[in-house]
């Protein structure tokens, strides 16, 4: 991973083992299927898949029910020019 270059892998829930705290303040953006995203919970480019909160449900710990969708994932840093 290059500085510039967002993980393979990245979760939102502070609880997950792919959470990085450092990477999420610098804005990861995600262009999935080639169109933006601005509800993805976890992302994994090598495995083609995002996970993405279904409305305001929540489940029994309180945590957002996701779905798993696959396809193309393209995550990018928004403070890169370009991006």
């Amino acid at each position: 991973m290059t500085a510039d270059t967002p993980p393979d892998r990245l979760s939102v829930d502070p609880d997950s083992p792919y959470y990085d705290a450092d990477v999420l303040a610098r804005d990861v953006g995600i262009r999935f299927k080639g169109v933006e995203k601005n509800n993805v919970e976890e992302y994994c480019v090598s495995e083609g898949w995002i996970r993405v909160a279904v409305g305001a449900s929540k489940d029994r710990y309180g945590n957002p029910l996701t779905l798993k969708i696959t396809g193309k994932v393209e995550p990018y840093f928004k403070d890169v020019a370009g991006g």
